[in-house]
């Protein structure tokens, strides 16, 4: 009977130890996946954008071979409908964006053959803190490179193509020939 108790206590063992092993081991894998862990040197943070994937849609590009959707939180949103940059005024403080780049592809099988998003190529974003981001502009610029093999992401770095300064202030440099436009390229499309 001690035998019988005893080998069922150390089977019960060994599968809470495999078992237990394989939840730890899937947390650590997914936390070395989280995207929200990561952030720029100089203080972005891709968890600032958290809920980017449900913003509305600014506009759509095609730039460099890539695809992109551009969106915009609430506060960018409601901005544009109010005619900034174009009535002169800044975009207020918090407003944000995110435009996400694909490799695009074509749907041989769709009228038209259209190109449409295939494999993630990478995130850029913008905040507009001026306190925070006074020497730039007032705005905060990351960018995230994708690597669809390991489902995730990391800085951009000096390596990538374009180069990136990996800061938050990597996007001002090229941001500086729409500074009229309070540093923002994309245009709100008509709906």
């Amino acid at each position: 009977m001690k035998r019988t108790a005893f080998s069922a206590i150390l089977i019960f063992a060994a599968v809470v130890a495999i078992f237990g092993g394989r939840a730890i081991f899937a947390q650590e894998a997914s936390s070395a996946r989280d995207k929200y862990t990561l952030e720029v040197p100089g203080g972005l943070a891709f968890a600032e954008f958290r809920g980017y994937e449900s913003w509305e849609v600014i506009a759509v590009s095609e730039n460099g071979g890539k695809i992109a959707a551009i969106l915009g939180n609430p506060i960018m949103i409601d901005a544009f409908k109010a005619g900034v940059p174009g009535n002169g005024k800044p975009f207020p403080d918090g407003a944000m964006m995110a435009k996400i780049h694909w490799i695009p592809k074509k749907q041989e099988t769709y009228p038209g053959q259209p190109l449409v998003p295939g494999t993630q190529h990478d995130m850029d974003f913008m905040l507009k803190d001026s306190k925070r981001f006074a020497d730039s502009g007032g705005w905060g610029y990351a960018e995230f490179e994708y690597n669809a093999a390991s489902d995730t992401f990391r800085a951009g770095n000096l390596t990538d193509s374009p180069p990136q300064a990996n800061d938050a202030k990597c996007g001002y440099a090229c941001h500086t020939v729409v500074k009229a436009r309070d540093y923002v390229f994309t245009e709100y499309g008509h709906r």
